[in-house]
């Protein structure tokens, strides 16, 4: 095991020990990709898309919020392109089984060796002399592992046994179908099957009149939150009569039924997400492209995620959308490698006119005060451009856990080990912890008093007498509390308490009256 799955071993664990993330469902075996976020996982994801809502919406007057539905109009999913295109490659091994992603599986060269891995037993076994006959190929085993095949111009191999035996690739649809009033589609599907049988049609009309039928009850969950702020577009701009460029920002629920789900809760079927649309006249796209790609990147160190971790993508010219002009990654190193935490992208005016053609409705802006470019006088009214910031708040806590995580060795007395979470205390789930030394002599009553100031004032404190200070600390370094505030015998006497700070363990003494003034200022920074 490398160093970096050790490490991702190691954040996984501590996630479920203090009550970070759960798995779905663990007391009937789980739910593949579906993870519960526990009391201390809850509290992160919520501060960080506290953070993101605050940044975009209360700290600027150019963008608004919306909450809108999970379940829309099917229509929308058809005009936006994602009933016919939001699809991925589906491939399964020949030789394992593996069914995977075309676009994810391990790139190699046409003609290069594609050693296969595989147990000498079972379904494989078979599988593989099969093959070896039907294409001639003879293969030479070295321990586990089978040489003697070559990849084709697939570009690709088995991501699970490395085989080059692949089926043809077919798409896959990512949108969750549902059915929403008073329909059985179970009995309309058996009817419908029924009564093409007895007219005798084949399967390709049989398939087509049971979507035919299912039609009608079918909606879907919505597989991003942005195509609801384009929907809702008309109506904002009617109610808040905002001045362009403006944005509408969207935090909520996603659902895709991901062919490939890995590492933890960073690919999953349901996730969270935290979208804007920006939108601006035509031609400034680029311009507020590159005014967002900096906004988003510098946030994200703003809420503790090293810079060293962090980087810029550009799509290149063949990944970018058909409607897009550009578009950035903010890429993070998790310990996997880089991959996706957010993407900036200029959508041009493709999503605003697909839905005014599907609905039949003008989506469009009039500025009064804007020359209009065809007759040179006052007043334009045209389909505005769009610049979407595109932030995964699951993946995005993912990250902060992963940035925070930490591993503080012994001293030379072979003391001092610990692990902690460096957390940015606003993030904090915790931000501060009160400890009596010991439960007696009015020290839990004092600390229950000062839980309350805390309390109070709006700050989620917690009131922590179970086992030993020494082992307290520890539980609080993990779930990252950046502060301890210990009530001892001294406290009594003079009212002061020590105070334990997370990151360089310092410990010092202040007035118990100060704590939560302590702590308000540096939730501020």
């Amino acid at each position: 095991m490398s160093q970096t799955e050790a490490t991702m071993q190691k954040i996984v664990s501590l996630a479920k020990r203090r009550g970070f993330v759960f798995q779905s469902s663990e007391i009937y075996g789980g739910l593949r990709s579906a993870y519960d976020f526990g009391p201390m996982g809850a509290e992160l994801k919520r501060n960080l898309m506290n953070e993101w809502w605050r940044a975009m919406v209360h700290s600027r007057e150019d963008i608004v919020g919306l909450d809108a539905s999970i379940l829309m109009h099917p229509q929308v999913w058809k005009s936006s392109g994602h009933l016919s295109s939001f699809s991925d490659p589906l491939v399964d091994c020949l030789v394992c089984g593996e069914r995977f992603r075309a676009d994810k599986a391990p790139r190699v060269a046409e003609g290069s060796d594609a050693p296969i891995t595989l147990a000498d037993k079972g379904r494989a076994k078979a599988a593989l002399e099969k093959l070896q006959e039907a294409h001639g190929v003879s293969l030479t085993r070295s321990g586990k592992t089978l040489a003697g095949a070559q990849a084709s111009d697939r570009g690709y191999v088995c991501p699970n046994c490395g085989s080059p035996f692949l089926s043809d690739e077919r798409q896959f649809n990512l949108m969750f179908r549902t059915f929403m009033g008073p329909v059985d589609p179970i009995g309309k599907v058996v009817d419908t099957v029924r009564a093409a049988v007895e007219s005798g049609e084949d399967g390709k009309a049989i398939r087509a009149r049971v979507e035919d039928a299912l039609a009608e009850s079918t909606v879907y969950m919505r597989p991003e939150t942005a195509q609801a702020m384009f929907v809702q577009f008309p109506n904002v701009v009617q109610a808040m009569s905002p001045k362009i460029p403006f944005g509408i920002a969207q935090m909520g629920k996603s659902f895709r039924n991901e062919v490939t789900v890995e590492h933890f809760v960073f690919r999953s079927v349901e996730f969270e997400q935290m979208e804007m649309e920006y939108f601006v006249p035509p031609g400034e796209g680029p311009k507020w492209l590159d005014y967002w790609k900096d906004e988003r990147m510098r946030w994200w160190q703003s809420v503790g995620l090293k810079a060293e971790n962090l980087r810029f993508r550009e799509h290149d010219d063949d990944e970018l959308a058909h409607y897009s002009d550009g578009c950035f990654d903010v890429d993070y190193q998790f310990p996997w490698g880089w991959d996706e935490l957010e993407g900036i992208a200029s959508r041009t005016d493709y999503d605003l006119k697909a839905h005014a053609a599907g609905s039949g409705k003008k989506l469009d802006y009039f500025d009064p005060q804007a020359t209009n470019p065809e007759t040179g006088k006052p007043g334009w009214r045209f389909v505005p451009h769009v610049v979407e910031p595109a932030a995964g708040a699951t993946r995005g806590a993912l990250a902060i856990l992963c940035d925070a995580y930490d591993e503080e060795p012994a001293d030379a007395d072979g003391k001092g080990a610990r692990t902690v979470l460096r957390l940015h205390p606003r993030l904090a789930p915790v931000k501060a912890a009160v400890l009596p030394l010991v439960k007696k002599d009015g020290m839990p009553e004092a600390a229950r008093a000062i839980v309350e100031q805390f309390l109070d004032a709006g700050i989620n404190a917690k009131f922590d007498q179970q086992h030993a200070i020494g082992k307290r600390y520890a539980r609080h370094d993990e779930i990252g509390t950046p502060f301890c505030l210990t009530v001892d015998g001294q406290t009594a006497s003079d009212e002061t308490v020590t105070i334990r700070y997370r990151d360089d363990r310092r410990q010092e003494r202040i007035a118990a009256s100060e704590a939560v003034t302590v702590v308000q200022e540096a939730l501020r920074r």
